[in-house]
């Protein structure tokens, strides 16, 4: 089903809105701070933000990134996350359409943006909203948006579960809890093909990322770098295109070498 550019503007604002909100719940619920109050505030000089202040990405952009109080940078975070979040919400509707799919994937961009405010930010995936959406997927999965065959989405949990904690084990502590509990939510979402490749995107992105900033000098081997929104990255992109990438690989490389 398509839409005309103004009703996408319109879903693209309303994915803002929703980004500025997940950015308040991946910064507050970690501290255990009331979504609600206190209002919100400059994390420098602790002065109320005024709508002004408040308007998604415009705001950040009108101020150069700064506080208009005491002019401390902000996190480009913020914006990026509010963006990623409009421009994933319309490529959802225009991926599925209004289809029962639809809160799967609204549920699974509300997760991943959520886990990597908080592990940019203290390096934690939060255990209760692991489980709230873990509840909501169960629940999805197994009633109105089965996969196919149905015990796929199962079998995908445990298995993302049980790679992350292999990984962890074999790095040593290298990988988080968070990390491994998040890919068990994520396999009743993406189903047993597609945890494999976004692990492998993960794990190349992180890879290339981890590499370049030890070649800049930025860090070293010790350094704890949150693997998050690497799991974020990997999973949108296996759960939107994994059919046309695998198909990608099969046709350029595995066909490719079985002709040769």
């Amino acid at each position: 089903m398509g839409f005309t550019m103004g009703i996408y503007l319109i879903i693209f604002l309303f994915g803002v809105v929703m980004g500025s909100f997940f950015n308040v719940i991946g910064l507050r619920l970690p501290k255990k701070e009331s979504l609600i109050v206190p209002r919100s505030h400059c994390r420098t000089c602790n002065v109320s933000l005024t709508a002004l202040d408040l308007v998604p990405i415009l705001s950040y952009l009108a101020f150069k990134g700064r506080c208009r109080t005491c002019y401390s940078k902000i996190s480009p975070v913020y914006p990026l996350m509010e963006f990623a979040t409009g421009a994933l919400v319309v490529l959802a509707v225009m991926k599925i359409g209004l289809s029962w799919e639809l809160p799967i994937a609204l549920l699974f961009i509300s997760l991943l943006i959520i886990i990597t405010v908080s592990d940019l930010a203290y390096k934690i995936i939060m255990n209760n909203v692991l489980l709230l959406f873990l509840i909501s997927f169960i629940l999805l999965r197994h009633t109105l948006v089965p996969l196919d065959p149905w015990w796929d989405a199962s079998i995908a949990a445990i298995i993302g579960f049980l790679l992350l904690f292999l990984l962890a084990v074999l790095s040593k502590g290298g990988m988080g809890g968070g990390d491994i509990k998040l890919y068990g939510v994520i396999g009743f979402v993406l189903g047993i093909s597609n945890v494999f490749l976004s692990l492998f995107i993960a794990s190349v992105i992180g890879t290339v990322v981890g590499l370049t900033g030890m070649m800049m000098k930025k860090w070293d081997r010790k350094t704890i770098i949150p693997f998050g929104p690497f799991i974020a990255i990997g999973s949108i992109s296996a759960y939107f295109f994994g059919e046309e990438l695998i198909t990608f690989y099969y046709e350029s490389f595995i066909r490719g070498f079985l002709l040769n």
